[in-house]
């Protein structure tokens, strides 16, 4: 009873301290526009900014809309509590370990930018000059909250949220802010490498779905799962609804990742659509000729893998390849799904399938499909005679999913010996909204 107590008191206290914390820190002026940044740019980056934060609630709408009706709101409130966390991190010290000064290319300073300290008054970021650091920043920060809300569809309906909360803490400390600063920081290690991931398909989807492998090994199997009892999906209108808010967020995702409101902007929300069409048309027409029918599910799970494979791709691929890219990675992510349901692995809702290879799909097609002539700034891929810059890609996806699992599994692991994660099997009967939030799919379980 004690220890339970401690562990109900300490995130409060953690906040309270971050709280108090914060009024301390100077206030410096905010950025003055002496001529060098764009009005255009600045608009389309802050219509950016919205559009990958609306992809956390399009996500929660998508995972929930699959599960048991009596877990759905636990399934969206741990993809939407990531807004909170990871806002609170980022602020705190998530920034600076991501952007800050590089320390030996492998993470940034948590100095550099403590509580966002010089972030609204600082030049702005090498790579977006025409834009405040701070709207960079906050760009960014949408990012990270949305990866480990991915997390979330592989230990579904079985784990604790207090559990899950602390998960996303250390998933961003130990995990995404390594790789995002290896990726993206221009004296990271894989930048500097030469490898290329446009909008996140290593940083975000790779990382998130290797982190769900991870989970859902360390948690195992969910007791319907173990009788192999088929749950159907509680709201299907819900997925098409997630679906649709993801598709449309996704463009600020990737036509945002450019940082101006330019040509390659278009280009890469361009790729973003066409990936995502042909890999939901690809998915549908798959399952019909391996005898199934066509289902609003099926072109739903399949456009949103085609958005996760155009992702490290979307800015350095052309718009035909893009058809490819999505055609090709609905039928892998397809297979995968196929083969996982005839294991013991228990991911619920198959973010490794889907996200893990889908990422590694576009950061393979990146390798292949990339030209110049789209990104100057990019290169030129294996279809294009270059094969040493494919086996980059290569390199770098391997390091990502080593790392991003191994450091996973740990942390899993780590969480379950000081806060037991599983919830009892009487919980997991009953449904984790009313054991874990006292609420109800429609009405409060105290209310009748």
């Amino acid at each position: 009873m004690k220890d339970l107590k401690v562990q109900n008191t300490l995130p409060f206290v953690v906040l309270l301290i971050i709280a108090v914390a914060a009024i301390f820190v100077p206030t410096l002026p905010a950025f003055v526009d002496n001529g060098k940044y764009s009005s255009a740019d600045i608009t389309w980056m802050l219509v950016a900014t919205a559009l990958v934060f609306l992809m956390t609630p399009a996500l929660a709408f998508f995972y929930g809309g699959m599960v048991h009706r009596k877990n759905i709101l636990s399934t969206m409130m741990k993809s939407i509590v990531a807004t909170g966390v990871v806002t609170v991190f980022w602020v705190v010290v998530g920034y600076s370990l991501c952007f800050g000064e590089s320390l030996g290319g492998f993470i940034g300073n948590p100095a550099t930018h403590f509580m966002f300290k010089g972030v609204a008054s600082g030049a702005p970021w090498s790579l977006t000059p025409t834009i405040p650091l701070s709207l960079f920043a906050l760009f960014q920060l949408m990012f990270a909250i949305i990866t480990p809300g991915l997390v979330v569809g592989a230990v579904a309906e079985r784990i604790r949220f207090t559990s899950y909360t602390l998960f996303i803490l250390l998933f961003s400390l130990l995990v995404y802010a390594p790789i995002a600063h290896w990726t993206w920081h221009p004296d990271g290690f894989l930048f500097k490498m030469g490898a290329l991931d446009f909008a996140g398909g290593t940083v975000v989807h790779i990382s998130a779905g290797c982190a769900a492998l991870a989970g859902a090994l360390v948690l195992k199997r969910r007791q319907s799962h173990i009788e192999q009892r088929n749950i159907p999906p509680a709201n299907i209108p819900y997925v098409l609804i997630g679906t649709g808010l993801l598709w449309f967020g996704w463009f600020g995702f990737n036509a945002g990742s450019a940082g101006a409101a330019n040509a390659l902007a278009v280009s890469a929300f361009a790729t973003t659509n066409t990936a995502a069409a042909a890999a939901g048309l690809s998915w549908m027409f798959f399952d019909v000729l391996r005898g199934k029918k066509p289902s609003v599910l099926g072109f739903c799970i399949g456009a949103v893998v085609g958005l996760v494979a155009i992702t490290p791709a979307s800015g350095y691929v052309a718009i035909p390849q893009s058809i490819f890219i999505g055609f090709i990675a609905a039928i892998i992510s397809n297979m995968a799904v196929h083969y996982k349901e005839r294991s013991t692995v228990d991911d619920r809702l198959d973010v490794f399938p889907c996200h893990g290879l889908g990422g590694m799909v576009g950061m393979l097609m990146t390798g292949i499909f990339a030209t110049k002539t789209v990104n100057a700034g990019g290169n030129d891929g294996l279809w294009y005679g270059n094969m040493s810059f494919f086996l980059i890609q290569l390199k770098a996806l391997s390091i990502v999913v080593s790392y991003s699992f191994i450091v996973s599994y740990f942390i899993f692991k780590f969480i379950n010996l000081v806060l037991p994660m599983r919830v009892s099997l009487e919980d997991e009967a009953l449904g984790l909204d009313a054991t874990q939030h006292n609420e109800k799919y429609g009405r409060r379980p105290d209310l009748g």
